[in-house]
């Protein structure tokens, strides 16, 4: 019973909750960066390129027989995962860059004293009253 109310109580931590929300929103991320990728940014690149299409680009090292596949070096599609790659940490690198910008404006912000307590109160209340009284006692006239 103790194993599973730990891991229950480690499930259920702030972290970890967040930790799996992000690989989800990353997961699906990195799937609309590929199709980008693939569907948008490559065939332009490629059709500057002379028509090229880099999912095609590849080397040939063995031909294929009637029972063994060929052997094939496709670094088109390597291209296309390092210019995935790059999107993606450029993106993460910008959405940190503005949470810690946030985050410093947070911390420059003042914070507000805090209230005084009740001793420092009631010690104003005191000296108020003691400096009032002493107006009132001080000769009015102003002479010596």
């Amino acid at each position: 019973m103790s194993f599973l109310s730990d891991f229950k109580k480690f499930a259920m931590r702030g972290n970890v909750v967040d930790m799996a929300v992000g690989i989800i929103i990353g997961g699906a991320f990195g799937k609309i960066v590929s199709s980008l990728v693939a569907d948008v940014i490559m065939p332009p690149i490629g059709l500057l390129l002379s028509g090229v299409n880099f999912a095609d680009l590849s080397v040939t090292l063995k031909q294929a027989t009637e029972t063994d596949p060929a052997v094939v070096i496709s670094y088109g599609k390597f291209i296309q995962t390092v210019v995935d790659f790059i999107i993606i940490a450029f993106s993460i690198f910008a959405v940190i860059r503005v949470m810690s910008k946030l985050e410093k404006k947070k911390e420059e912000a003042p914070a507000t004293p805090p209230a005084p307590s009740k001793e420092e109160m009631l010690l104003t209340d005191i000296r108020d009253l003691l400096k009032q009284q002493n107006s009132e006692m001080a000769p009015k006239g102003g002479g010596k």
